[in-house]
């Protein structure tokens, strides 16, 4: 069966993801790249995924760093969503704090604090496997979703469907 990449992206559409931001402390400062293929792994040992696209030019910054911080975005982080999509000074006006893994952003919704163990290949994307080393959560805030093509949040995509 042949897939066409619109029908694809359509379908798997329909799939509400999460929203991150990776970011690990580079050579010249701060670095980081928004993400929305991550997902839990193993419990035992603690682990999660994620998949940076091969054409990323961040995310070998990222590798070299060994350490990341996957940090949640709430549900008024769409400007910032966009702002670590794109090119240049990323972190220019965002608020962090230092944590484990690297920078927190400032209002998360949860920071999870990681080291890479593996990669595998995954097409025109990278399967990336870290270990969990820290983790926290803003219990009353909540999470920005990717839903159809479009920023929003739980109830939002309820109202979509």
């Amino acid at each position: 069966m042949d897939i066409r990449p619109e029908l694809y992206r359509r379908v798997l559409g329909h799939l509400p993801t999460g929203v991150t931001v990776l970011t690990a402390r580079g050579d010249e400062g701060p670095i980081g790249m928004a993400a929305n293929s991550v997902t839990s792994l193993s419990l035992d040992p603690a682990l999660i995924l994620f998949c940076p696209a091969r054409s990323s030019s961040t995310w070998p910054d990222l590798r070299a760093a060994g350490r990341l911080c996957v940090n949640v975005l709430a549900e008024h982080h769409e400007p910032l969503s966009r702002q670590f999509a794109g090119k240049g000074d990323r972190f220019n006006g965002v608020g962090w704090h230092e944590r484990i893994g690297g920078p927190g952003l400032d209002e998360a919704v949860a920071w999870i604090d990681v080291e890479l163990e593996t990669e595998y290949d995954g097409g025109d994307h990278t399967i990336a496997v870290a270990r969990v080393l820290g983790l926290e959560a803003a219990e009353e805030a909540v999470p920005l979703i990717f839903f159809r093509g479009r920023y929003g949040n739980l109830a939002a995509a309820r109202e979509s469907a």
